[in-house]
């Protein structure tokens, strides 16, 4: 079999290069995860910037980031980022970041760090979902398209994932397009414990695998419709563990002149909110 046009990063480059290194007081080296086109991944960098300014709040975790990307990168370069204290209060923290390469911003990001608080607490309840153990994995699940684009569909991935609605790929042969798509995932090995990093992994998470209900309603697949990053949101509820499952539920609420919407609720086993997140894709003037 040839090589997957295009090849995942193992778990183990994943994270290391989220683990950025501090260079100075306010500026950290991103290195990045290359690839045969040198496109810089949204959802990484947005992890590593998150992970950046997750340094400079120590004894506080994610509770939010907001990421708007602004132009592409060179995925065989470093990035820097660029890290603001916007505010230090007695519960909340506020980083600015900004990633340049070349002198050129790539990306703007907000975020948020708290402290733990004790409140009331509400949340809308988990979907009723069969259990991970029950479900095939995704490389089961699309075994009979394990010839096309050198093994994409089936390749090792850093996360184990078990599609409960059909992964895009068999969505599309099935003629009608999912406007809801739901995953457990979890990383393929373990991980430090640290809340920062659990956080940034999931930030790359929904920045590669989110897309995929906007993409669907066009009639395509990741793999064959161009996309790019525009925005990207995430509210942690709660500090993620990547040692259990997580229950991702995606939707594309909306898709117009030519962006596409699209929305996630997480949840642990226990069924407990862990993260929403949106994000808007931009495909282009009727590209597909």
């Amino acid at each position: 079999m040839s090589e997957p046009s295009f090849p995942q990063p193992t778990l183990a480059d994943l994270v290391a290069t989220l683990n950025v290194e501090q260079t100075d007081e306010r500026h950290f080296a991103a290195t990045q995860l290359d690839n045969p086109h040198h496109h810089i991944v949204g959802g990484h960098i947005a992890g590593q910037a998150l992970m950046a300014a997750s340094r400079t709040a120590p004894g506080r975790v994610p509770h939010s980031m907001h990421a708007y990307y602004l132009r592409a990168g060179d995925a065989s370069r470093p990035v820097d980022l660029q890290v603001e204290v916007a505010r230090d209060g007695g519960t909340l923290s506020t980083r600015q970041v900004t990633a340049r390469q070349d002198g050129h911003v790539l990306l703007e990001m907000l975020s948020s760090f708290t402290t733990a608080v004790e409140a009331p607490e509400h949340q809308l309840p988990m979907p009723d979902v069969p259990e991970p153990d029950s479900v095939q994995p995704v490389q089961a699940q699309l075994a009979a398209y394990a010839d096309e684009l050198g093994g994409y569909w089936v390749q090792p991935h850093p996360f184990n994932q078990r599609y409960i609605d059909p992964p895009p790929r068999a969505a599309l042969d099935l003629g009608e397009p999912s406007p809801r798509i739901r995953l457990w995932w979890k990383p393929c090995e373990a991980v430090p414990v640290d809340a920062a990093l659990h956080s940034a992994l999931l930030t790359y998470l929904t920045g590669t695998k989110m897309v995929e209900t906007a993409v669907a309603m066009r009639g395509a697949t990741q793999a064959s419709a161009f996309n790019a990053l525009i925005d990207h949101a995430l509210w942690f509820q709660r500090p993620v563990d990547l040692s259990d499952w997580v229950l991702s539920d995606q939707v594309s609420p909306s898709g117009v002149a030519g962006r596409g919407l699209g929305s996630a609720t997480m949840y642990n086993r226990a069924g407990q909110l862990v993260c929403v997140a949106t994000q808007e894709l931009y495909f282009g003037r009727g590209r597909q």
